[in-house]
């Protein structure tokens, strides 16, 4: 499944963790807290689970990742950059005006980067009819798309998780990020979505529920063989808000504020990065 040690796979999340941080304060953009509640996701994903090449971005049976909750950006860029897709040093240029590197990304704005996304509830919707597309023309790939609790409040979700278990797109896996929190509280606050492991099963998903921030929990899960049982698959990854930084985990108020250059140097040491 991956040529990487769960420990070797620890670091590249502790090392994308900071330049997260460090995107964040130079960029002066807000969202790091989701940004880094998912970065175990990603390295999982682009690291072991997805079949991918970064010299060849546009392989048609490439499988997809497309992140649904795109205001964690900073965090797709960071680990495109770092897995090879593009050249690290562009990750300074974070939502800088003129830069590819825009707070929410861009259509084709970037290798690896296959769908326009931060309208929370349309990864979903987007990623089923790649997928379907993909089952149609008999390609091989897998759709994965990393969503958030707060999109399952979106009525595009279910929409979206209805069609696709309806049309047996076993091919499409979906992982939501369920840090507990959205912009503006806590998610049990705001809307009723818990359990969220028995509502996607109710919509005839294959379901499975681990803790999001184990790499080799992760790894276990992106092991799923499309059509063993002619359902999608939902991962519901059960994480922290502001994961790897003391001061940031579990604490909303990282959806919106901006670090300043003090705090960018002390999350990097307990990174153990500086």
């Amino acid at each position: 499944m991956t040529d990487w040690t769960i420990n070797e796979l620890e670091r590249i999340a502790a090392k994308i963790r900071g330049e997260v941080v460090s995107m964040s304060y130079r960029g002066k953009a807000p969202h790091l807290g989701s940004a880094l509640s998912c970065v175990d996701i990603l390295v999982a994903a682009y690291w072991g689970g997805l079949n991918i090449d970064p010299q060849h971005p546009g392989n048609p049976d490439r499988d997809r990742l497309i992140l649904s909750k795109g205001h964690a950006a900073q965090a797709l860029y960071a680990a495109l950059a770092y897995r090879g897709f593009f050249d690290a040093d562009l990750l300074a240029t974070y939502n800088q005006n003129g830069s590819c590197l825009a707070e929410h990304p861009g259509p084709r704005c970037l290798p690896g980067i296959e769908a326009a996304t931060g309208s929370l509830g349309h990864g979903l919707p987007i990623g089923a009819g790649i997928a379907l597309s993909g089952q149609m023309r008999g390609r091989s790939y897998r759709v994965l798309v990393v969503s958030s609790d707060g999109e399952c409040n979106e009525g595009s979700m279910w929409e979206a998780a209805a069609f696709a278990a309806a049309h047996s797109i076993c091919n499409l896996c979906v992982i939501v990020d369920n840090n507990g929190w959205q912009a503006t509280g806590r998610s049990a606050d705001i809307m009723g979505n818990s359990p969220l492991a028995d509502k996607w099963t109710a919509f005839g998903w294959e379901t499975i529920e681990i803790n999001g921030n184990e790499i080799d929990q992760l790894i276990e899960a992106f092991k799923y063989k499309p059509g063993t049982d002619d359902k999608p698959f939902a991962i519901i990854a059960n994480t922290v808000k502001g994961k790897g930084i003391s001061f940031m985990e579990d604490d909303n108020n990282w959806h919106y504020r901006i670090p300043t250059q003090e705090e960018v140097l002390l999350a990097k040491r307990e990174l153990g990065l500086k």
